[in-house]
């Protein structure tokens, strides 16, 4: 019968932990947006490791289901939170991103996908910051710079956030892809 040590044995490096975790938002060569990509890791107060769906292939044979794989499923949105600054760094250079592709006035912007487009990172850290497993977004650009920040004078004692929703092609995951 298994006993608490042979958990705990088993538990390689005590597990992962979910605060522990890096974000990395590469500005795009197309479209200068003025983004201190240090500042923003550290600014980043959450995200999710992204999602793989693969479909299934309904088949009916004499009164029976039979499942087979389908496809790879489109990615969902990946978010990220982040806490606004007093210098809205990060807030102005994703909205300048966005504009950059579509212009608020002008219906206008980059059209190239390499101008717009880039890679983004997630990597998922040890307690001594040692990198255990790393996700890159393959040609990501904001397709959704959350909703509204409330502003409300009976707030008190938290910071400004604000969540931005990236479009991204695929992922590469370390240990799987290279």
């Amino acid at each position: 019968m298994a006993n608490i040590d042979d958990f705990k044995a088993n538990l390689i490096g005590g597990g992962v932990r979910p605060n522990q975790f890096r974000v990395t938002i590469t500005p795009p060569a197309g479209i200068a947006i003025g983004l201190d990509v240090r500042r923003t890791s550290f600014l980043v107060k959450a995200s999710l490791l992204p999602e793989s769906t693969i479909t299934e292939i309904e088949l009916k044979f004499r009164g029976r289901t039979i499942y087979m794989a389908g496809d790879r499923a489109a990615p969902d949105a990946w978010t990220t939170t982040f806490y606004n600054d007093t210098d809205f760094m990060i807030k102005n250079a994703i909205e300048r991103w966005s504009n950059g592709i579509n212009d608020f006035a002008l219906n206008t912007g980059v059209i190239a996908p390499a101008d717009y487009q880039t890679d983004l990172t997630v990597e998922q850290l040890d307690r001594d910051d040692t990198i255990l497993k790393t996700y890159i977004l393959k040609n990501c650009w904001p397709i959704n710079i959350g909703t509204g920040i409330a502003l409300d004078a009976t707030t008190e004692n938290t910071l400004e956030e604000f969540e931005v929703s990236w479009r991204y092609q695929h992922f590469e995951a370390s240990g799987v892809n290279f």
